[in-house]
C-alpha cells in the first residue's frame, strides 16, 4: 500500500532506470527526484526536470538527502538541507552542461576546453565540500575558489552575474537596493572575501586599513651535481640587493658530505628554507639569490702535501647567483615549485672572494672561472603570499618537511604584535695583520666565542644559518696566504635577553700552518662588550677593534685580565689612563673590523628611551626626557610600548600639574605614531593595554583639562601643529578618558559622576567652538600653504603624512581683525595666501583633524552615557558645522566623511539615536546634492543609511524615518540623477571636478539610492507626497522628473546585461511606483486640465518598460522563467494593463497621440506575449476610429503603422504568431475582441480589412527579412529576402520612401558581396524614379540636399562605374550616351569629352579584355522549413566566376545546412512540398538567348556575340536523354530521344539579384535524328575553330590537342563514331519507314560530308606541324581517314538510292565524287578583299566530356545561320545553333548516355571565352584553309540563307564566312595560356540559370525607354555585294565548282 513519506523527500538518482514497469518513471543518473509516496522498496514521485510527470521507481536507485519540507501536502516545498553553495554548484553545472555542448557545435573550441576544465574543478571542489572533512578555514577557501569559477563561467557563457555575501547568494528581499548594487559590483570585479562593514567604512574614509601582504620565497635544494670537490661542503643561500650592495636576509645553511648528500641523513628531501617577510618594495629591488660554497678539508684542494689529513680547514670554493628578475614572473604565476639550475663559479683570486657574487653578476669574467659543465646546484623556487599563519594553513606539507624559517636582516615593514626577537647580526668584515717574520703571508682563521660576565662560554648562541643547529663557537673560513683577509661573513648571535647585559665577544686569531703537523697557532685576539655602560647595546655600525698579542700558551681563564683593556678607539678615549704593564699588549699595526646590526624587541640602542624608562634615577631631568621622546624612532617605541605608557602615567601621577601637559603631548605623539601603516597592527596592543593594564584612575581629569585647553586656545595661536595632533589622537584620548573614569568609578563607587558629565559637556562645547570657527571666519581664513592637489572625495590626509602648515587665525572676538602669515618650516619663504572660499584650497587642518577623529569616540561615550545622550552630543556637534557649501570643497569632503563615519558607526544603528541624528545628516546631504557637490561621498552616505533602514525595517517600523527621507531627498535625488544622466549622455566632463560625477559608477550609486527610497515607500508615503504639493505645476514638475528618470533607466542601460537580478528588481520598483503615480496623473491632468507632456512621458515610459530586454521571459531557460514568474509575475502584462487603463481614461484626448504613439504602441504589440498583444490590439482600433472620425480616413495611422512595422521588425522584433494575431486569422483569446472583428463592425470595414490584410502580407516578408538579417545567414539569403521585400513595397503598398531605402540596402549588400553588376541594376531602380529636372530635393540617406538633375547625374555615374567593375560595358554604354546627351544639351563640353572617352574606353574593353562566361544553375527549394520567399519555388541562379556545379552545390548546402540534396531532376511530389523539412534540387542549365539580332549578324566577332549569349537571358534549357520504345542493343542511337525543358524567368539575368524565380516551364522532345544532326553540327564547328587556331603555329610546336581531337573523330573507339549514325539513319529500312525525315536525313548527310572535308584540312595542318617522332600517328590517322571517307562514300551512295525524289543521274552536287574533288589555292589578295568586310572569328569552345560527339549535345547548340563552302565544291547549309556545340577530347567521336543525365553526374570545366584573333601579316596554307570553306549550292528549302545572285556572284556572307574560317588566327588572349586553355569549352551541361534583358529595347524591364539598344553601330553603311573571286585563278567562283 502506498503511504506518504515523512523523511524520504528528496534524492539523487544513482543508476539509470528505463521506467519499463507500469507507470514507471524513466530516470537518468544525476537527476534530482522529489518523493511523494513509498511502497515495499518502491517510491512514487517526479523528477525536478519534469515536475508534471509522476511515476514509480525503485528505492535502491536513489540516494536520499536530508531536506526541509514546508507546507506539507500536495503542494509542499522541499529544499535540500545542504550548503547553499553546493546547491548552487549543482544547478549551475546542470545549466552549463547544455551551453557547454553548444560551444563545440559553434566551433568555440578554446572556450569549450576551458569550460570543461572549470566544470571538472567545480565537481572536485563540490566533492571536497560534501566530504565534511574540511576545517573552517579550508572550507572557506574552497568556497572562495568555487565562487571565482562560478562567476568566471557565468560571464563567459553569457549567464547572469550572481551577487554574493560570504560566498553565498543573497536574497534581494533581505537587503537594500544599494547593498545589492554594491554586491553586484564586488562580484563583478572580484570574488575575494567581502570585507566587514567597518573595514568598508575605513576604506571609504581613507583610514589605513590594508596591511601590506608579505611575500615568502621557498628555496629547496634538490641536489649539488658538481661532484669534483670530494670533501664536505657548506652551502649558504641568501638574498642580495645589488643596487644597495647589501645582503637582505639571513643565510640558509646546508651541510653536505663528500658524496653530495646531506650530512644529516634525516634531512634527505628536506633541504628547504622559507625566506620570509619580503615586502612589495623588496620584490621590486634588484634581488639575487646568492649561494656560496665553503668546503671543509685540505688547504689546497688539488695539493695533497698542503697539510695533514686530520686537520680540516674551512676554505672558500665557489659561488652561484640567480637573478630574481629572471624567474619572478614564472614563479608568481605557478602554484607549485619550479626547478632552476645554478652554475657554481670558482674564484681566481681569493683576495676577491668577498665580492665574487658581485663579479659574477656584473660578468667580470677575469675574476672567476666558469664550470666546465652546465651542472651545478639544482634548486626549486616557489613564491607564497600572506602572513605566516595563512601560509602555514595553506601549505601544511611545506612545514611538515621541516622548512627552515629564514628571516630578513632587521625588522620587516610590518612588525606584528607578539613578535619577540633578540638577534644580533655580526659581520666579520676584514683584518690587517703583520707578517710576523714569515717569508710568506699567514693563513688566518678567526674563532668567535660569546662569553657571559663570569667568563662562561654561552652555549648555542652562534648561528651560521637557518637549517642547522646553533653552535658554541665558530671558526671562519681561511684565505690562503693573506695578511689582510676580507671575509664579509655574517653570523647571527641569538643571545638570551637575560644574558645580554655583561656578555662580550672574543675573537681569536690563528695562523694555520700547512706544514706536516698542520698546527693552528694563536697569535692574537680582540674583544668587544655587547652592551655599553649606559645600558645601550652595541650600535649598528662598523667597529674597528684593537688586536692584542698573545701566543699559543695563552689561556683566557681570567677574562678580567683583558676586559679592563680598551676594545676600540672610543673605549680608549673614554679611559686613557690604562697601565702598560698588563699581560696583553696591543699590536699597534694590527686591526680587526666587524659590523653589527641589532634586531631586538627588548633591547634598545637609544639613550633617550632608556632615560625615560629609568626616569626615577634622574627626576630632575624628567622635563627634558619627555621632550626628547619625539626623537625616538618608531620601531623603538612600539617595541617598548607598554613600558613607555606605564612610565608616562606614573610620571603623570607623580606630579600632575607640573608634568601633565608634557605627558599629554607624549601620549598624543605615541597615539599618532600608531596611525602609521607600519605600526597599525600595534593598535590591538594599545587596546589590550587600555583594557587590561592601564591603571591611571585619575588620569581622565588631566586629559580632559588638557584637551579643553588645546581647543579653547585654537582661535588664538598661530602655529597649531600640536593642536592638530591632539585632534587626530582624539579616539585613543577618549579611550583613556573613559577607561580612567571607569576605574575611578569602580574605586569610588561612582563618585564625582556629575562633575564628569559636566566636564564632558564642556568638552563638547569646546569641540563645537572649534568647528564653528569655520562658519564664522569662512571668508577671512587664510592659508599659508601653496596650492596643492586636493584629496579625492573619499580621501583625507593620511596619518604620518607630515604636519600641516601653520594656520593664521582671525583674532578672538573684540580684537582688531588682522592676518598673520606663517611659513612652512624650512621653506624659507612665505607661501601665497588664498581665501578659503576658493575650491582648490585645503580645509582648516584643525577642524579637519577634529572631524576625522570625532566619529571614533562614539563607542567610548556609549560606555558611560545613554544612546539618546550620545546622539544629542553628536547632533549638536554636527549641527555646529557650517551649513554653507562654498567654504571650500576640501572642507566639504572632510565634513561629509565625518558624517559618513557617523552613519557607519554603531550609534546610528539604534532607532532612538537615528531619529535624532537623521535630520541633521539629511540636511547636510540635501545642501550638497542641491549644489551638485561631492556626489560620490553623498551617495556612500545614502547607501549606508538605506542599508541600515532596510535592515531595521525587517524588525521594526521605519515609517517615520522614511517619511523624513522622502521629504528631504526625493526631489533632490531626482534632480541629481537627471543632471548626472544628461552629463553622461553628452559626455561633457567638467574640468576640475574632483569626483567622477559623470561615470557609470556614480550613476549606478544614485540610481540604487533612488530605488532604495522608492522601495521603502508605502501607500501612506505616496499619499503624503501627493498631498504636500502646493500646486499642479509642482506636481507636474515632479511627475516629469520621475518619469524622465525612469525612462533614462530604461534607455541608458545603467546596469550591465548580466545583472539580471538587479534589473528585475528595478523593474518591479518602477512598476510599483507607476501604479502609485497613475491615479494622480488621471486625477489631475485629464479633461480640461489635460497636459500632453505628462501623458506622453507616461506612455513613453510604459512602452520602454514593456520592451526592455530583461523582461523578455521567452529568452530565459524554463527554470529561470519559472523563478521570475513565481517571484514577480509577468511585469509586462501588469504594465500593459496600466497602459490600457490610462489610454481608456484619455477620452477625447486620444486624438493628441495619433499618429505619434502608433510606433511605440506597435513596439509593444511586437512583444511575443499573447496577453500583452490582446490588450494592445483595441488601442489600434481606437486610433483608426478616432482618425476616421476626424479626417474621414486613417491614412496617418496606416502610413505610420507601416513605417514603424518596418523599422521594428528590421530591428529583430516580432515573430510568426504576431502575423496571425495582427490579421486575427485565428481565434484569439483574452478579454478584448480582435481587431478584425472590431473593424468588421465599422462603416469603414472594407478599407480597414484591406489594410489589415496588406499589413499581414508585409509582416510575412518583414519577418523573413528579420530572420535573415539577425542570423548568421549568407549574403544570398539576405539579398533574396531584400529583393522580395523591395518588390512588395513597389507593387502592393507603393511606399516610395521605403522602396528607395531598401534599394540602397540591397545595393550595399551587392557591393559587400562584390556583385557589381547587380548593384548597378539595383541603383537603376532609383535612377528610373528621377527625372532630368531642376526640382530641389531634400537631404535623404547619404545624399545631400541637391537638385533632381544632379542627383540623377550622380546616380548615373555611379551605375556606370559599377557596370564597369562588373565588366558589363554593354550596359554602361547606353547610360554614357544618355549622359552625353544631357551634357551636350547643356554645352558642358568638358563633361561631354569625359563621358565620350569613357564610352570609347568601354568599346575598347569589349574588344580587348577577357571576360568569363558564367554558369547557370537551376535550384528548387522544397519543403515548409524554407523561408517564405523561397518555399516550394524554383529559381535560376547566375554562378560566380569559375564556379562549377559541385562548388555551387556545396555553397547552397552550406547556406542551408539542414537541407537534403535531391539526387534526381524529376519534379517533387506533394509529400515533399508539404513536409516539415528542406529539400534542395540543383542542376545546371544552359542559357537560351532570345532572338538578338547581333547573334545572327555574320560580321560581328564572337567576342561581342558571347556577351549576348549569356546576358539579358530569360530562357534556360535543360536536356535529359531517354529511350522511347524498345532499345536496340546493337545501336542505341536509333531510340535515343532528348527531353528538353525550357525555364522562363520572371526577370532576365543579370538583374537586381543573382537569381530569379521560374515563371513558366516548357517541355519538348527531340527525336534521335534531330539529336544526331545537332551533335554532328556541333562537332564540325569545334573542328573548324580548332583547326583555324593551328594555321600559323610554329613547326613542331605543341599540337597534342589537335592530335587528340582528330584521332577521337577519325578513330572513334567508343560507340563507333559517326558510323553508328550511318547504321541508324541511312539504313534503307529506316528511310522507307520514315519518309517524313527525308530532309533531315539529307541534312545529316551534308553535315557528315562537311565533317570529312574539315578533317581533311585538319590532317593537312597536322602534317605540317607534326613532330617527326609522331609521324607514325599521323600516318595512322591518314589511313583511318581514307577508310572513313570510303565508308561514307559507299554509305551515301547506297542511302541515296533509297531517298525519294533524287536525281538518279548522279550529276548533282551531292554525288560521291564531289567528295574527293579539290580546287586551287587562293591568293593573299583575295584574303585581303574578303577581310575588308568580315567579322573577327571566334574560337569555338571545346567541351571536356567523355565523348567527342555526345548524344545530348544538342542542348547547347547556338544559332549562326551561315553556309559552309566545302573543299570539294559542294555547298552545305550551316546548321542552326552552330556556336553552341559541345565536344570532348577523348578517343570516341560518338557517345550516348545510358543512365542518369550528365547534368546530374558530371561537372566538366566551364566555358572560358577568349578574345578574337587578329589578322596575320602573311597567309600560308591557303589551300588547306580554303578546304574549310564549303562551296555554295542552291538550297531553295532554306529561307534563312541568301541565294546566289543572278549574275552568279556569291553574296557577302560567303566572303565573311571565308574570313571567319581562315581569317585572323592570332589569338588576342593571354599569351601565357596553353593551347588547351585557348581552345575553350562551352558551358557544362550541369550549368544552372542565367539571364539578361529582352533583346530590344535594351534594359526594357528595368529602365524603360530611356536606355538605348545594346551597343550596335549607330548607322553602318550598306556594303554592296561583290563578286566572290579567287584572284590566284583569275576566275569567278560559281556554285558547284569542282
Amino acid at each position: 500500500m502506498w503511504t506518504p513519506t515523512e523523511d524520504e523527500k528528496i534524492g539523487v538518482v544513482i543508476c539509470n532506470f528505463r521506467g519499463s514497469v507500469t507507470q514507471g518513471l524513466a530516470l537518468e543518473v544525476g537527476e534530482t527526484v522529489q518523493i511523494l509516496e513509498k511502497c515495499e522498496g518502491w517510491y512514487r514521485g517526479f523528477s525536478t526536470r519534469k515536475p508534471n510527470v509522476k511515476g514509480v521507481f525503485p528505492a535502491s536507485y536513489v540516494h536520499l538527502k536530508k531536506a526541509i519540507v514546508t507546507n506539507r501536502g500536495p503542494h509542499e516545498t522541499v529544499v535540500p538541507l545542504e550548503d547553499p553553495i553546493v546547491t548552487e554548484v549543482t544547478s549551475t553545472l546542470q545549466e552549463w552542461a547544455l551551453l557547454w555542448k553548444q560551444l563545440y557545435v559553434k566551433h568555440k573550441v578554446d572556450l569549450f576546453y576551458k569550460v570543461r576544465h572549470v566544470m571538472m574543478e567545480l565537481i572536485d571542489l563540490r566533492r571536497q565540500l560534501l566530504s565534511g572533512h574540511l576545517t573552517q578555514d579550508q572550507s572557506r577557501d574552497v568556497k572562495r575558489h568555487i565562487t571565482v569559477r562560478l562567476d568566471w563561467g557565468n560571464e563567459h557563457l553569457g549567464l547572469d552575474l550572481v551577487p554574493r555575501k560570504e560566498f553565498e547568494m543573497v536574497d534581494e528581499d533581505q537587503i537594500s537596493v544599494s547593498d545589492l548594487y554594491k554586491m553586484h559590483l564586488s562580484s563583478r570585479h572580484s570574488v575575494q572575501q567581502s570585507t566587514t562593514q567597518g573595514d568598508n567604512a575605513r576604506q571609504r574614509h581613507g583610514e589605513p586599513c590594508r596591511v601590506p601582504v608579505p611575500h615568502h620565497l621557498l628555496v629547496n635544494l634538490k641536489s649539488f651535481t658538481y661532484n669534483s670537490i670530494g670533501e664536505d661542503t657548506d652551502i649558504f643561500f641568501s638574498l642580495y640587493d645589488l643596487r644597495e650592495g647589501k645582503t637582505l636576509s639571513e643565510k640558509f645553511m646546508v651541510r653536505l658530505n663528500k658524496n653530495g648528500g646531506p650530512k644529516n641523513p634525516e634531512k634527505v628531501d628536506r633541504l628547504c628554507a622559507l625566506f620570509t617577510d619580503l615586502s612589495n618594495k623588496d620584490m621590486k629591488r634588484d634581488l639575487y639569490i646568492v649561494s656560496q660554497v665553503i668546503r671543509t678539508g685540505r688547504m689546497l684542494l688539488n695539493d695533497s702535501k698542503k697539510g695533514p689529513l686530520h686537520v680540516q680547514y674551512r676554505r672558500p670554493y665557489g659561488c652561484a647567483v640567480l637573478a630574481m628578475s629572471d624567474v619572478l614572473q614564472t614563479i608568481s604565476e605557478l602554484k607549485e615549485e619550479k626547478d632552476f639550475v645554478l652554475k657554481v663559479y670558482t674564484c681566481n683570486n681569493e683576495n676577491e672572494w668577498y665580492q665574487i657574487h658581485e663579479n659574477i653578476i656584473r660578468k667580470s669574467s677575469t675574476k672567476y672561472t666558469a664550470p666546465s659543465t652546465n651542472y651545478g646546484l639544482i634548486i626549486s623556487l616557489q613564491l607564497l603570499r600572506g602572513d605566516m599563519e595563512q601560509v602555514r594553513r595553506e601549505n601544511p606539507l611545506i612545514f611538515s618537511r621541516g622548512v627552515a624559517i629564514t628571516r630578513k636582516l632587521g625588522f620587516p615593514d610590518v612588525i606584528m604584535p607578539g613578535d619577540i626577537r633578540n638577534d644580533l647580526y655580526l659581520t666579520l668584515e676584514r683584518g690587517d695583520f703583520e707578517r710576523g717574520g714569515k717569508s710568506v703571508q699567514k693563513n688566518i682563521e678567526v674563532t668567535i666565542y660569546v662569553l657571559y660576565a663570569d667568563g662562561e662560554i654561552l652555549k648555542d648562541c652562534i648561528s651560521l644559518g637557518s637549517g642547522e643547529p646553533n653552535v658554541p663557537e665558530h671558526r671562519s673560513f681561511v684565505l690562503y696566504h693573506n695578511n689582510s683577509p676580507r671575509w664579509s661573513e655574517v653570523i647571527k648571535l641569538p643571545i638570551p635577553i637575560d644574558r645580554f647585559r655583561g656578555s662580550h665577544l672574543r675573537f681569536e686569531f690563528r695562523h694555520c700552518s700547512t706544514k706536516d703537523k698542520g698546527e693552528k697557532k694563536l697569535f692574537g685576539f680582540a674583544f668587544t662588550p655587547l652592551m655599553r655602560e649606559d645600558g645601550t647595546t652595541l650600535s649598528d655600525e662598523s667597529h674597528e677593534l684593537y688586536v692584542y698579542k698573545c701566543d699559543e700558551n695563552t689561556t683566557f681563564s681570567n677574562h678580567a685580565l683583558y676586559l679592563g683593556l680598551p676594545c676600540c678607539k672610543e673605549d680608549f678615549n673614554s679611559c686613557p689612563n690604562i697601565p702598560s704593564s698588563l699581560i696583553f699588549q696591543r699590536s699597534m699595526k694590527e686591526t680587526f673590523w666587524i659590523s653589527t646590526q641589532l634586531s631586538s624587541t627588548k633591547l634598545t640602542q637609544n639613550v633617550d628611551l632608556l632615560a625615560l624608562l629609568k626616569w626615577k634615577a634622574h627626576p630632575d631631568r624628567v622635563m627634558d626626557i619627555l621632550g626628547r621622546l619625539r626623537h625616538v624612532s618608531g620601531e623603538e617605541i612600539v617595541k617598548f610600548l607598554q613600558d613607555i605608557l606605564d612610565t608616562l602615567f606614573s610620571i603623570l601621577d607623580d606630579n600632575t600639574d607640573k608634568y601633565g601637559p608634557l605627558v599629554f603631548q607624549s601620549l598624543v605623539f605615541i597615539i599618532n605614531l600608531l596611525r602609521d601603516s607600519k605600526y597599525y597592527h600595534f593598535r590591538p596592543v594599545m587596546d589590550t593595554y587600555i583594557q587590561k593594564h592601564f591603571a591611571g584612575a585619575l588620569a581622565y581629569k588631566e586629559l580632559i583639562r588638557c584637551l579643553r585647553w588645546y581647543m579653547d586656545r585654537s582661535a588664538e595661536v598661530v602655529r597649531q601643529d600640536h593642536i592638530q595632533e591632539a585632534m587626530r589622537a582624539l579616539e585613543y584620548l577618549f579611550k583613556f578618558i573613559i577607561q580612567s573614569r571607569i576605574l575611578y568609578s569602580r574605586a569610588t563607587c561612582g563618585m564625582e559622576e556629575e562633575q564628569f558629565r559636566t566636564s564632558i559637556q564642556e568638552l563638547f562645547q569646546s569641540i563645537r567652538f572649534v568647528l564653528s570657527l569655520d562658519s564664522r571666519n569662512s571668508e577671512t581664513l587664510i592659508f599659508t600653504q601653496g596650492p596643492q592637489p586636493c584629496p579625492g572625495p573619499n580621501q583625507v590626509p593620511g596619518p604620518g603624512a607630515g604636519l600641516p602648515a601653520p594656520l593664521a587665525l582671525a583674532p578672538a572676538p573684540g580684537q582688531p581683525q588682522s592676518t598673520v602669515l606663517g611659513q612652512v618650516p624650512g621653506s624659507g619663504q612665505a607661501n601665497c595666501t588664498q581665501a578659503v572660499s576658493a575650491n582648490a584650497l585645503r580645509p582648516t587642518p584643525l577642524s579637519a583633524a577634529l572631524l576625522n577623529s570625532f566619529p571614533a569616540i562614539f563607542d567610548e561615550l556609549l560606555q558611560m552615557f545613554t544612546v539618546q545622550e550620545v546622539a544629542e552630543f553628536v547632533r549638536g556637534t554636527l549641527g555646529s558645522m557650517p551649513s554653507t557649501v562654498h567654504i571650500g570643497q576640501s572642507m566639504d569632503v572632510v565634513k561629509l566623511q565625518s558624517i559618513a563615519r557617523t552613519v557607519d558607526s554603531r550609534l546610528f544603528s539604534f532607532p532612538e539615536s537615528r531619529r535624532i541624528l537623521l535630520p541633521v545628516v539629511l540636511h547636510h546631504i540635501h545642501l550638497h546634492l542641491r549644489q551638485q557637490k561631492e556626489l560620490l561621498i553623498c551617495s556612500g552616505i545614502l547607501s549606508s543609511i538605506f542599508s541600515i533602514i532596510k535592515t531595521s525595517s525587517l524588525d521594526t517600523s521605519v515609517q517615520e524615518e522614511v517619511e523624513m527621507m522622502v521629504e528631504s531627498l526625493l526631489d533632490v535625488l531626482l534632480q541629481t540623477l537627471l543632471s548626472i544622466m544628461s552629463k553622461s549622455q553628452s559626455q561633457e566632463a567638467v574640468r576640475g571636478q574632483r569626483c567622477p560625477q559623470c561615470t557609470a559608477e556614480i550613476t549606478g550609486e544614485y540610481v540604487s539610492c533612488l530605488l532604495s527610497l522608492l522601495r521603502q515607500m508605502t501607500d501612506i508615503h505616496f499619499q503624503h507626497l501627493m498631498e504636500n504639493f502646493q500646486s499642479k505645476d509642482e506636481l507636474k514638475e515632479f511627475l516629469l522628473k520621475i518619469l524622465c528618470v525612469f525612462r533614462n533607466l530604461m534607455k541608458l542601460s545603467i546596469f550591465p546585461r548580466d545583472w539580471n537580478i538587479m534589473r528585475l528588481l528595478t523593474s518591479n520598483i518602477i512598476l510599483t511606483t507607476a501604479q502609485y503615480l497613475s491615479p494622480a496623473l488621471h486625477k489631475n491632468f485629464t479633461e480640461a486640465d489635460f497636459d500632453f507632456k505628462v501623458w506622453n512621458s507616461y506612455f513613453s515610459l510604459a512602452v520602454l518598460y514593456i520592451n526592455q530586454p530583461s523582461l523578455q521571459l521567452e529568452n530565459l531557460s524554463p527554470a529561470k522563467r519559472k523563478k521570475v514568474l513565481d517571484k514577480y509575475g509577468d511585469m509586462r502584462v501588469m504594465m500593459t494593463y496600466e497602459l490600457f487603463s490610462m489610454w481608456q481614461n484619455l477620452g477625447e484626448n486620444k486624438i493628441h497621440f495619433i499618429p505619434g504613439m502608433i510606433g511605440p504602441f506597435l513596439g509593444v504589440t511586437l512583444v511575443p506575449q499573447v496577453e500583452v498583444r490582446n490588450i494592445m490590439i483595441p488601442i489600434f482600433h481606437d486610433m483608426m476610429d478616432w482618425e476616421q472620425r476626424k479626417n474621414g480616413n486613417f491614412k496617418q495611422v496606416e502610413a505610420e503603422l507601416i513605417d514603424k512595422l518596418d523599422s521594428l521588425v528590421s530591428e529583430g522584433k516580432g515573430d510568426e504568431n504576431y502575423r496571425e494575431l495582427f490579421g486575427l486569422l485565428t481565434q484569439l483569446f483574452g478579454p478584448y475582441p480582435s481587431l478584425l472583428e472590431k473593424i468588421e463592425q465599422e462603416t469603414w470595414r472594407e478599407t480597414g480589412i484591406s489594410f489589415v490584410t496588406s499589413v499581414t502580407r508585409l509582416m510575412e516578408r518583414l519577418l523573413d527579412y528579420r530572420d535573415c538579417m539577425k542570423g548568421d545567414e549568407t549574403e544570398n539569403k539576405k539579398i533574396g529576402c531584400t529583393v522580395n521585400l523591395l518588390n512588395f513595397y513597389k507593387s502592393e503598398i507603393n511606399k516610395e520612401e521605403m522602396y528607395i531605402r531598401y534599394i540602397h540596402k540591397l545595393c550595399d549588400m551587392h557591393l559587400q558581396a562584390e556583385n557589381y553588376t547587380e548593384a548597378a541594376f539595383t541603383l537603376l531602380l532609383y535612377w528610373e524614379l528621377l527625372h532630368w529636372d531642376e526640382r530641389p530635393l531634400k537631404e535623404f540617406l547619404h545624399y545631400p540636399a541637391q537638385t533632381e538633375w544632379h542627383r540623377k547625374e550622380g546616380l548615373c555615374r555611379k551605375v556606370i562605374h559599377y557596370f564597369n567593375k562588373g565588366k558589363c560595358w554593354e550596359y554602361g554604354i547606353p547610360l554614357c550616351r544618355e549622359l552625353a546627351f544631357q551634357y551636350e544639351s547643356l554645352y558642358d563640353y568638358q563633361s561631354l569629352s569625359w563621358i565620350r572617352k569613357m564610352e570609347a574606353a568601354y568599346y575598347d574593353n569589349i574588344m580587348e579584355q577577357q571576360r568569363l562566361e558564367p554558369e547557370f544553375f537551376r535550384v528548387g527549394f522544397y519543403g515548409r522549413k524554407f523561408p517564405f520567399f523561397l518555399r516550394n519555388k524554383e529559381f535560376v541562379c547566375r554562378g560566380h566566376d569559375y564556379e562549377r556545379l559541385e562548388a555551387f552545390q556545396q555553397r547552397m548546402l552550406g547556406e542551408f545546412p539542414q537541407a537534403i540534396a535531391m539526387q534526381h531532376p524529376n519534379q517533387p511530389d506533394e509529400a515533399i512540398l508539404q513536409c516539415d523539412a528542406q529539400y534542395l534540387q540543383i542542376y545546371a542549365v544552359t542559357p537560351v538567348p532570345d532572338s538578338v539580332t547581333v547573334l545572327q549578324m555574320d560580321r560581328v566577332p564572337d567576342r561581342i556575340k558571347s556577351f549576348y549569349r549569356v546576358n539579358n537571358v530569360r530562357r534556360f534549357r535543360y536536356d535529359r536523354p531517354f529511350h522511347k520504345g524498345p532499345k536496340d542493343r546493337d545501336n542505341e542511337f536509333k531510340s535515343l530521344w532528348i527531353e528538353r525543358t525550357t525555364l522562363i524567368l520572371t526577370h532576365p539575368l543579370p538583374g537586381i539579384s543573382r537569381w530569379f524565380e521560374v515563371e513558366k516551364r516548357e517541355l519538348v522532345e527531340v527525336s534521335p535524328l534531330e539529336n544526331a544532326i545537332s551533335v554532328v553540327e556541333n562537332k564540325n564547328q569545334e573542328l573548324r575553330t580548332l583547326i583555324s587556331q593551328y594555321q600559323h603555329k610554329q613547326l613542331h610546336g605543341n599540337i597534342n590537342l589537335l592530335s587528340m581531337t582528330l584521332n577521337g573523330v577519325i578513330d572513334a573507339a567508343v560507340n563507333g563514331g559517326i558510323a553508328r549514325y550511318q547504321e541508324a539513319f541511312f539504313d534503307k529500312e529506316y528511310i522507307t519507314s520514315h519518309p517524313e525525315d527525308t530532309e533531315k536525313i539529307t541534312q545529316l548527310k551534308d553535315l557528315m560530308q562537311e565533317q570529312v572535308h574539315i578533317l581533311g584540312v585538319g590532317l593537312a595542318v597536322h602534317e605540317k606541324l607534326v613532330h617527326p617522332e609522331m609521324r607514325p600517328l599521323h600516318k595512322k590517322l591518314i589511313d583511318q581517314f581514307q577508310m572513313m571517307r570510303s565508308s561514307l562514300c559507299h554509305c551515301f551512295y547506297v542511302s541515296l538510292q533509297g531517298l525519294p525524289g533524287l536525281d538518279k543521274s548522279g550529276s548533282g552536287p551531292n554525288t560521291p565524287r564531289g567528295i574527293l574533288a579539290t580546287h586551287g589555292p587562293m591568293s593573299p589578295e583575295s584574303f585581303k578583299l574578303m577581310h575588308r568586310h568580315s567579322p573577327i572569328a571566334v574560337l569555338t569552345p571545346v567541351r571536356n566530356s567523355s565523348s567527342s560527339l555526345s548524344s545530348h549535345n544538342s542542348s547547347e547548340m547556338g544559332n549562326v545561320g551561315n553556309l559552309l563552302i566545302l573543299a570539294d565544291g559542294m555547298v552545305v547549309e550551316h546548321p542552326e545553333d552552330f556556336y553552341r556545340m559541345q565536344a570532348s577530347l577523348s578517343s570516341s567521336s560518338l557517345s550516348s548516355t545510358h543512365s542518369a543525365p550528365s547534368q546530374m553526374i558530371n561537372s566538366a570545366p566551364s566555358t572560358i571565352r577568349v578574345g578574337s584573333p587578329s589578322l596575320p601579316d602573311k597567309y600560308r596554307h591557303n589551300r588547306e584553309m580554303l578546304m574549310l570553306l564549303p562551296p555554295h549550292r542552291e538550297r531553295p528549302s532554306s529561307a534563312m540563307y541568301t541565294n546566289i545572285t543572278d549574275n552568279g556572284q556569291p553574296p557577302n556572307f560567303q566572303r565573311a564566312l571565308f574570313h571567319q574560317v581562315i581569317g585572323p588566327c592570332k589569338p588576342c588572349s593571354d599569351p601565357n595560356l596553353s593551347v588547351a586553355e585557348k581552345v575553350l569549352t562551352t558551358p557544362s551541361s550541369w550549368s544552372l540559370d542565367s539571364g539578361t534583358r529582352e533583346a530590344l529595347p535594351f534594359l526594357s524591364s528595368h529602365v524603360g525607354s530611356v536606355m538605348a539598344p545594346p551597343v550596335p553601330p549607330r548607322n553602318l553603311p550598306q556594303v554592296s555585294p561583290a563578286p566572290y573571286t579567287c584572284l590566284a585563278h583569275q576566275s569567278t567562283v560559281h556554285p558547284g565548282w569542282q
